[in-house]
């Protein structure tokens, strides 16, 4: 018969504390097999290898609940079921930590190494846009009906011609030009603004690493400066007007976004076209979808309605704007349908369009839920996502 063993010597074998082993006995994770004359934890073999499998998935980031009903209660789902899951869940902790490292440096980079409080809050918030944005093209990305990226799309939209100069306002990640490099119309002449702390740093590092790959005649140049600032205007307007300006996701980040739209308007070049977007534009075929959704749930749609004024009363106020600076405008559409075959993917995309009516959505989720599960059954959810832009001609 095997030795049994006391828990400090089967903590040893393990290689953790006889405080851990006691805790997984309280938790209800590692029962000992039976008890000493003097009432000491006694443990078989057997147990020894439970415990190896508590420290082995603590290792992997599960915690002592999810080990207790995995490993103790018994689950019902298999282990490639469960280590998927985690893998899943790890990943997102990850990007967390990962956006929380990002901001802190933005912090740092955009203070030039001498934070200010005052100022923490504000750059915090534009390092989190940033990041916003990053994560809604790659939703875009799993959604999207036709299988054509969204930068790829927008390229087309823009219908670049050789030779011009383009002034892009906020640049950013730049996925507009990446994702499109080897597409770049020869001789354009391409000027980018972001400020530092930005994913333009990453964008700088990607012109450099691949400018040999860029058609004849392409010249990329960034400047690190903020559109907030006078001096950046100062300079912008020390060069020569452009054919092409453009400032996409960027306006709705910025302080004073009329300081942008009248700075731009001094720079396009006669004949000239700007194509300008998060500036009060929003996609209405959307909201009629969510409304004939809620008809058919049942559902009170004045959260909707208070939405759908917050949206027409901003982009009231962003065409008046335009309208100081510009006599032409008008505002295009870009088809860009999502399709949905998961009622939770379907109710994150509600909870981005009503941000703010978190309460109404976790009370209602599952009637949402059990709404489209029933229309998934005749196959995926389709819904409206078109880019709404103001293309603007001088």
């Amino acid at each position: 018969m095997d030795k049994k063993m006391t828990s400090g010597e089967i903590a040893k074998k393990a290689g953790i504390s006889q405080k851990a082993v006691r805790l997984y006995d309280e938790k209800g994770l590692l029962k000992p097999s039976d008890y000493s004359e003097g009432n000491y934890r006694l443990y078989d073999p057997e147990a020894l290898l439970v415990l190896e499998k508590i420290i082995a998935l603590k290792q992997i980031g599960f915690s002592l609940e999810e080990i207790k009903d995995n490993l103790v209660k018994g689950s019902d789902k298999d282990i490639l079921t469960t280590l998927n899951e985690q893998i899943d869940l790890m990943e997102a902790k990850r990007y967390e930590l990962e956006k929380a490292v990002t901001r802190i440096k933005a912090v740092i980079a955009r203070s030039k190494g001498e934070p200010d409080w005052d100022d923490v809050a504000d750059i915090l918030k534009s390092a989190q846009l940033d990041q916003d944005k990053d994560a809604g093209h790659f939703f875009a990305l799993d959604h999207q009906k036709d299988g054509i990226d969204w930068y790829v799309k927008i390229f087309r939209f823009m219908n670049f011609s050789k030779g011009q100069r383009v002034l892009d306002l906020g640049c950013g990640f730049s996925k507009l030009w990446r994702n499109n490099w080897t597409d770049i119309p020869e001789g354009i002449k391409i000027d980018g603004y972001d400020i530092r702390g930005s994913w333009a740093d990453d964008f700088e590092k990607y012109v450099a690493e691949n400018k040999d790959r860029l058609p004849e005649g392409v010249d990329i140049d960034l400047y690190f400066e903020d559109l907030d600032e006078d001096a950046t205007w100062a300079h912008i307007k020390g060069e020569e007007k452009y054919d092409v300006i453009i400032c996409h996701y960027t306006a709705d980040a910025l302080k004073d976004p009329e300081k942008l739209i009248a700075g731009s308007a001094q720079m396009l070049a006669d004949g000239g076209c700007m194509s300008l977007n998060a500036f009060g534009n929003y996609g209405r075929e959307r909201l009629d979808f969510w409304y004939d959704a809620f008809e058919a749930m049942g559902l009170n749609a004045s959260v909707l309605d208070r939405q759908k004024d917050h949206f027409d009363e901003h982009h009231a106020q962003c065409k008046d704007v335009l309208q100081r600076y510009f006599s032409h405008i008008d505002e295009c559409t870009l088809d860009s349908p999502f399709t949905f075959d998961d009622p939770e993917d379907i109710v994150k995309d509600l909870e981005k369009l009503l941000e703010g009516e978190e309460q109404f959505i976790e009370k209602n989720k599952k009637t949402i839920v059990q709404y489209f599960d029933g229309v998934l059954k005749n196959g995926n959810v389709v819904i409206p996502h078109d880019g709404w832009f103001w293309k603007i001609v001088k």
